[in-house]
């Protein structure tokens, strides 16, 4: 069997999860589904070293002391500390430079919940195989519901058992849309985890980014190493453009394959996701901390010490961190980022 190098990305402001989290301590480094914290969780299910290497983390300088804490002692793992921002195409080409040809690459984002690690396993190591023929493959998340929050990928060909030719990538649909793929039943959700050989992948960003491809090339190579953490060469890193791996290489390559994954998947984007992936009672609702609901349905409380009492409301999310108080509609819940508090903090 094929191992696979976990390349675990970590970044991201954290504003959609305000005010619990911040830009200072996002999500990936929070406990929000269980005790640990998302980027454990992400660690955990590549644990495995019968299937898995030790991973590779890339992550940014105001994150790094995070992500070194909870790495612990990581046997073999190395940090990739980026200089700045410039999205996943950048990261996974920085940790494509930093294996041998051959590796084949799991991309896994650190602020995703799966909740059956089995399933996650099986569908990695159907789409190790594909990757170790050549292929590029996606993760397509069975759809559970007509989301208009995520991108889409439709299958085409069929590869042999669980696998597929990609037909096409498509972007967030409106609900009309998204209800007319779910009845199709081609249709799966882009959950942004893929599986590819490090020298497959250069070779399709050299042919559809080549100045992408050079740019990462030169910053690995005039890079500098400590200890566990690789610091690309900031000049270089600097003229790389920032664009996401999805547009950059997966929706160009004509290599593109989907292995389709029913593992409880969530990209916990939201207040409202959240709550759908933790327990709930009988009329949906979800209480951490001290909180008395009556007549609530599908409420979501979460504070840090004062009491909160919530009476007769349907589909509100409550949070109350520190000084920072958020009531929102469900329907609001999308737009915590765009709060004033969130941005600065």
């Amino acid at each position: 069997m094929t191992k696979m190098v976990p390349v675990v990305l970590c970044g991201g402001s954290g504003t959609r999860l305000w005010p619990r989290s911040r830009k200072s301590f996002p999500k990936p480094f929070l406990p929000l589904v269980g005790d640990s914290t998302l980027f454990e969780s992400t660690l955990s299910r590549c644990a495995d070293d019968t299937a898995f290497l030790p991973p590779i983390v890339v992550t940014g300088e105001s994150h790094l002391e995070h992500v070194d804490k909870q790495l612990g002692g990581g046997d073999g793992a190395q940090i990739i500390v980026e200089p700045m921002a410039r999205n996943t195409a950048a990261a996974i080409a920085m940790a494509a430079c930093r294996v041998s040809p051959e590796t084949v690459m799991l991309v896994c984002p650190s602020d995703h919940y799966i909740a059956d690690v089995d399933g996650f396993e099986s569908a990695a190591c159907r789409a190790a195989e594909l990757a170790d023929d050549g292929w590029l493959v996606a993760f397509g998340i069975v759809p559970t519901a007509p989301e208009t929050g995520y991108g889409y990928i439709k299958r085409g060909e069929q590869l042999g058992e669980d696998a597929f030719k990609v037909e096409r990538f498509v972007e967030k649909p409106n609900r009309e849309t998204a209800e007319a793929f779910l009845s199709d039943g081609k249709y799966s959700w882009n959950g942004g985890l893929f599986a590819f050989r490090a020298d497959r992948f250069m070779e399709e960003l050299e042919k559809h980014r080549p100045a992408i491809a050079e740019a990462a090339r030169s910053a690995v190579a005039h890079g500098a190493q400590d200890g566990r953490c690789f610091h690309p060469h900031a000049h270089e890193f600097a003229k790389i453009q920032s664009e996401s791996v999805d547009y950059a290489v997966m929706e160009n390559t004509d290599r593109a394959a989907v292995v389709p994954a029913s593992m409880g998947w969530s990209d916990i984007g939201s207040w409202t996701s959240l709550r759908d992936a933790l327990m709930r009672d009988g009329h949906g609702n979800t209480v951490k901390g001290r909180a008395e609901l009556v007549d609530c349905s599908n409420v979501y409380v979460e504070t840090d010490g004062p009491r909160v009492s919530v009476i007769g409301l349907d589909d509100v999310v409550v949070v109350v961190d520190g000084n920072e108080v958020l009531i929102t509609t469900a329907a609001g819940a999308q737009k915590v980022g765009k709060l004033e508090g969130a941005a600065k903090q």
